[in-house]
């Protein structure tokens, strides 16, 4: 998409979020821009499809009203339209139609009753259907009822009708393969809402350069994947990053424990035009009732929140998930429990990447134990990676990347890279631009070492010295056995900047200049309180 049609998009989007502003919080906005947003993409697709099947009868959708073979052909369109897009909509039900509708005559006329039948019969349509899951209660948060949109009926009706035109003059223009109107519109609306809302905001959304480091991490040597899973997906948008980084992926896969995020996961997949019968995504919690244990997974990516409670209960040391460690992770912080879950569902060939608070680098006790487990018993590490703190929405603590694979191709290492002070500032955020993203991809595919960034490092004495020195005052120990299996980067990557050497001598000569111009300024100002006949003052 053009970045003058992109812009322009961005400001219209803006503008309706500016008609719904001061009646809402973020996150009650976002759900109906979103939710209207999406029954627009389902009606134009719609359309379009019903009236390529009608094509060759020379009708177009709206022509079956009226028609002698209304009924008929209505039914036709219903079942073809069910198989191929998963749910189906009436000619009258349009977004187009309920847009017209509302503001016929120049003045506006209620439609929210007409709205909310709509709505529920879209999800309707599916039932009975494979689509029947991926389609029930997507628009649950949606609730015209809800006194935010103002105090009587006419009220509401006045607002929805405002933001429905608003949305009927954007062209999504579905039918151009090359165009992601859609998808470039809903990015931004949760981009611009998770940085309005902090931290709970932050929980459903990963920064697009950061989900740009873990697609394309995921995805080294790689142009198809079989399946791609994600075990606290939010919005979905880290798993479609994903398949841009590849020519192909065969099935999505996710687990959000947010229902309302779960909507928007199911929601985002639909309009970036991935079939319904391509992703399966579950809303449950992921540590405490896993939905796809079953099933392995090529590419696994995630951005879990941040050191989250669980419940950590004894009766998980007989799930496949953890009892080959023999510790689980502490209750009051989950990471290392989503890092065991992910492994389990890590297929053979595949490669995943987690993005995770410096602690679980360092944290002893049981976290420690499990560290050590990953990296010297089954030997699933492949890299680490500092990221700038101040990076994700929410939070400035600094963060990292692991990179686990169950088949690595360099069995006696793991590479360490630096990256913390390679950003970007922008007002109050850190970013990672192109050429940050760029330099990280490119040494962890090549493996490369670079002083004060990268390093390479045994997982024990045996390949290569415990010492190196790096420069004639300072060491970094390079043995991850010999450090008791802690990954802070310090101990490997080296960032230390020697301070410039003093010139004893030079500084004694400034001195010495200092005080001869002391002693002329002195002199001066002696010489003026002698003419003004003032006692000098010292």
């Amino acid at each position: 998409m053009a970045a003058e049609q992109k812009q322009k998009l961005e400001q219209q989007l803006w503008n309706i979020a500016n008609t719904l502003r001061g009646k809402m919080d973020a996150d009650d906005f976002r759900d109906y821009i979103l939710g209207f947003i999406f029954y627009k993409y389902l009606s134009t697709k719609m359309d379009l499809y019903a009236n390529q099947i009608l094509q060759p009868d020379g009708l177009t959708f709206g022509d079956i009203i009226g028609h002698a073979d209304e009924a008929l052909l209505m039914q036709e369109v219903k079942q073809l339209a069910i198989d191929k897009l998963g749910f189906f909509l009436e000619p009258s039900e349009l977004f187009s139609e309920l847009a017209k509708r509302g503001n016929a005559g120049g003045k506006n006329n209620f439609i929210l009753g007409d709205l909310a039948k709509v709505l529920t019969h879209i999800e309707q349509s599916t039932m009975g259907s494979e689509s029947e899951e991926d389609f029930g209660n997507l628009f649950s948060d949606l609730d015209l009822t809800s006194h935010k949109l103002g105090k009587s009926e006419s009220d509401k009706n006045e607002l929805i009708v405002k933001v429905l035109n608003h949305l009927d003059e954007i062209d999504f223009d579905l039918e151009n393969v090359d165009s992601d109107v859609l998808g470039d519109a809903y990015e931004y609306l949760i981009g611009q809402f998770a940085s309005g809302a902090g931290k709970k905001a932050g929980e459903f959304y990963t920064p697009q350069q950061v989900s740009s480091v873990l697609a394309q991490l995921v995805t080294v040597g790689k142009d198809k994947l079989k399946s791609v899973y994600d075990p606290t997906c939010g919005s979905g948008s880290l798993l479609l990053r994903v398949a841009k980084e590849v020519k192909d992926v065969s099935a999505f896969y996710g687990q959000e424990m947010n229902p309302t995020t779960y909507n928007l996961c199911r929601m985002n997949m639909i309009m970036h035009d991935v079939h319904y019968k391509r992703f399966d995504i579950k809303n449950e919690d992921t540590l405490e009732r896993p939905q796809h244990m079953d099933q392995r997974f090529e590419a696994i990516v995630a951005n879990p929140p941040f050191s989250a409670n669980w419940s950590a209960n004894p009766m998980f040391m007989t799930d496949d998930r953890f009892s080959a460690f023999g510790k689980l992770a502490p209750s009051s912080k989950a990471d290392f429990a989503f890092v065991q879950h992910m492994i389990h569902q890590l297929d053979d060939n595949g490669t995943m990447a987690i993005v995770l608070p410096h602690g679980v680098l360092f944290r002893g006790g049981a976290e420690g134990h499990i560290r050590k487990y990953l990296i010297e018993d089954k030997n699933y590490l492949d890299a680490v990676i500092g990221l700038p703190a101040n990076i994700f929405y929410g939070t400035s603590i600094p963060t990292c990347i692991m990179v686990f694979k169950k088949n690595r191709t360099h069995t006696n290492d793991v590479l360490f890279i630096d990256a913390s002070q390679h950003f970007d500032k922008v007002k109050t955020q850190n970013v990672l631009l192109d050429e940050h993203i760029d330099k990280i991809i490119n040494t962890y595919k090549n493996r490369t070492e670079e002083d004060k960034y990268s390093a390479i490092v045994p997982i024990d004495n045996r390949g290569r010295d415990a010492m190196h020195r790096v420069s004639t005052s300072h060491r970094v120990c390079t043995s991850i056995a010999e450090n008791d299996y802690n990954l802070n980067i310090p101990r490997y990557v080296d960032t230390f900047e020697a301070e410039d050497s003093i010139d004893i001598n030079a500084i004694a000569n400034e001195i010495k200049a200092l005080d001869l111009q002391i002693e002329e300024t002195d002199q001066s100002i002696a010489s003026f309180c002698a003419e003004l006949n003032i006692k000098t003052p010292f």
